[in-house]
């Protein structure tokens, strides 16, 4: 494969960070209710204050920019032939991560959550080892990705467990 242009390069870039800024955007119209919601759940006594997520889903959504920027070194690296199955499992997990918050926090559905949630996880991982296989520095930039999914992985089950009246 011929090396891109530069035009191509940048190209490839703003394509991936619209693509991963439309997902942070398709979960975020789905947590317009988020706090007050949140707010009415029987949390574990680890669970983080309401407060503290607006914070953190800025933090997130930078965090899909990075993981764009991941998917562009990919793609850069070795094209659709070298990376079409690492960036079809980004492509999978942006979707999972944006179907995440409307069916936990829009639509209430705490064992679907977890499902979706558990199955992100697992994309989540799968991208990072074949993005580091390409490039090393691609994967281990998905870890605090990882690890925050993991979190809220855990705080999800137990938010579903706490409310089978409200999470059905």
């Amino acid at each position: 494969m011929p090396p891109l242009s530069k035009a191509g390069r940048i190209a490839g870039l703003v394509g991936w960070l619209v693509l991963s800024f439309t997902a942070a955007a398709v979960g975020a119209v789905a947590t317009a209710q988020a706090q007050h919601f949140y707010a009415q759940l029987v949390r574990p006594d680890w669970a983080p204050p309401a407060w503290l997520f607006g914070p953190v889903w800025t933090v997130l959504y930078a965090m899909i920019g990075l993981a764009a920027w991941m998917a562009w070194l990919v793609w850069r690296t070795g094209g659709l032939p070298r990376a079409g199955i690492p960036l079809g499992l980004f492509i999978a997990q942006l979707g999972l991560n944006a179907v995440w918050s409307w069916v936990f926090f829009h639509w209430h559905l705490g064992l679907l959550s977890f499902v979706n949630i558990a199955v992100l996880w697992l994309l989540i991982l799968a991208t990072l080892i074949t993005f580091w296989r390409i490039r090393p520095l691609a994967g281990a930039l998905l870890l605090p990705y990882l690890l925050w999914v993991s979190f809220a992985s855990v705080l999800n089950y137990a938010a579903w467990r706490l409310n089978p009246q409200i999470l059905r």
